[in-house]
C-alpha cells in the first residue's frame, strides 16, 4: 500500500465587517485537499495530512520518518514555513532544514509533487520562494522570482501534449478549463505532459534515485472551479500523476 504526505491545503481568514460606526471580527478556518485525498484513498493509499500551521511541529523529523512516506505533496504553502519555526525565529536556535531534508529523500529515492496556489511556486508577491530553496531545482520546472499568478476568471484551456503518458491516466485530452495557475518555465530533461494557456501545467522528471512532478493549478477551489473538481478524470489523474512520482 503505497502513503502519502500532504502538506499544506488550510488556511486561517479573520475578517473585518464595518457597519457604519460598528465593527466586529470573524475567523474562519477552512481545509481543503479532501477531494486529493478522497482521490487516492479510493486507490488503496494512506495519506497523511498536516495543515500549513501543523507543519513546524508536526513534520518528520528525521530522514527515516520521510522515508516511511512514498510521496510527499506540497500544495499552498511557502517555504518560510518549512524554515522559519518559532524556534528559529523567535530564539535563533538551529534547526535542520526541512526543505533540506526533503532534498535528501528525494535524491535517495522519495517522490515530490508540488501543486500550486498562492503559496506554491513563487505565489503572490513572490512570498512561497520555492526558486532558490533546497528543493527548487528538484522541481521539472524553472520556478520564478516574481508574482507568478495567472489569473483567467475567463478559464484558461489546457491541453495535453502526452497523451499516453502513465502520470496522466488515460483520461483523455479534453479537460475543464481552470480559472488561474502558476507561471513557470519548462526545463531542460524534465517532460511536460500537459499545458495551460501555452505555460507548464503537468511536468515530471527523474532526480537523482527519486522523482518529482507538478500540477501547476489548485488541486480545490478557486482555481479548480466546479467543471474540475467534478470531472470524471479527476481521481484518476492524481492517482496517476501520484503513483508515477512515487515511482512506479
Amino acid at each position: 500500500m503505497k502513503k502519502a504526505l500532504l502538506l499544506g491545503e488550510s488556511w486561517t481568514t479573520h475578517m473585518i465587517h464595518q457597519k457604519g460606526f460598528d465593527s466586529f471580527t470573524t475567523t474562519e478556518y477552512v481545509e481543503g485537499g479532501r477531494e486529493f485525498a478522497a482521490a487516492l484513498r479510493e486507490g488503496g493509499w494512506t495519506v497523511d495530512h498536516l495543515p500549513a500551521h501543523t507543519i513546524e511541529t508536526a513534520f518528520p523529523a528525521d530522514l527515516d520518518a520521510l522515508r516511511s512516506y512514498d510521496l510527499v505533496v506540497i500544495s499552498d504553502v511557502g517555504a518560510n514555513t518549512f524554515l522559519l519555526t518559532r524556534a528559529v525565529f523567535n530564539a535563533s536556535a538551529s534547526e535542520p532544514n526541512r526543505l533540506g531534508l526533503l532534498r535528501e529523500y528525494v535524491l535517495g529515492g522519495g517522490g515530490l509533487l508540488m501543486v500550486g496556489g498562492y503559496l506554491s511556486f513563487s505565489g503572490v508577491d513572490a512570498k512561497a520562494g520555492y526558486a532558490n530553496s533546497p528543493i527548487g531545482d528538484l522541481l521539472p520546472v524553472e520556478v520564478l522570482e516574481v508574482d507568478d499568478r495567472a489569473e483567467h476568471p475567463e478559464g484558461a484551456r489546457v491541453r495535453v501534449l502526452r497523451p499516453d503518458h502513465p502520470a496522466l491516466g488515460s483520461v483523455g485530452e479534453v479537460w475543464p478549463a481552470l480559472l488561474g495557475f502558476n507561471r513557470t518555465k519548462p526545463k531542460g530533461g524534465a517532460d511536460v505532459l500537459a499545458e495551460v494557456n501555452g505555460h507548464p501545467l503537468v511536468a515530471v522528471a527523474e532526480a537523482g534515485r527519486g522523482r518529482t512532478g507538478v500540477f501547476t493549478s489548485d488541486m480545490s477551489p478557486h482555481w479548480a472551479p466546479p467543471p474540475f473538481m467534478e470531472w470524471t478524470g479527476y481521481a484518476p489523474l492524481w492517482r496517476a500523476l501520484s503513483t508515477w512520482v512515487a515511482g512506479d
